[in-house]
């Protein structure tokens, strides 16, 4: 199946009704958060960060712990983020359905990495990663046109990385 946008069939939306797989819906539209309007992906990006906020100030942990902890986070939820949207865009009929919103997750984790725990530069982190998702440079929507759950979630991861990247540079100054 290509990736991208669009409706598959009447017979793929019908077997919506029927077949939905809870842990891979759950978890691909981050429990709900990708039903939110307008913008699910940017609930998902701020929902990701509260989430990273919350733990750093509750664990307390060293910057390297925390960046360390970021990134498998961040790895797990790709690993199984990849199927997970592709069973939910299958069980959708939908080749990229908005409110699948995992790679949101994934990519803004990957974009919180080396930030300091504090509001600016998640905040930061956050515009970078928004910025980079939606405008999709080269070569990051060229990932989007792997199939499935691959081109779903790796340009999000591209995005991330991107943002980690201006990311710390701009915190040199800032």
């Amino acid at each position: 199946m290509p990736h991208g946008k669009g409706i598959i069939g009447a017979e793929s939306a019908r077997l919506v009704c029927e077949k939905k797989t809870r842990w891979a819906w759950a978890l691909a539209t981050f429990f709900g958060v990708g039903r939110m309007k307008p913008g699910p992906g940017t609930y998902a990006s701020v929902a990701a960060l509260l989430l990273w906020l919350g733990a750093a100030h509750l664990f307390h942990p060293d910057r390297h712990s925390l960046a360390l902890a970021t990134a498998v986070a961040a790895l797990l939820i790709t690993l199984i983020g990849i199927p997970a949207s592709t069973i939910v865009a299958r069980e959708s009929g939908r080749e990229d359905p908005g409110f699948v919103v995992v790679d949101e997750v994934a990519g803004q984790w990957i974009a919180l990495i080396a930030v300091r725990p504090d509001w600016q530069h998640a905040a930061l982190a956050l515009l970078l990663f928004r910025l980079f998702d939606i405008w999709k440079p080269w070569p990051i929507r060229k990932l989007e046109k792997l199939p499935e759950g691959t081109g779903i979630m790796l340009d999000d991861v591209a995005a991330g990385l991107l943002a980690l990247a201006v990311g710390l540079l701009v915190s040199r100054w800032v």
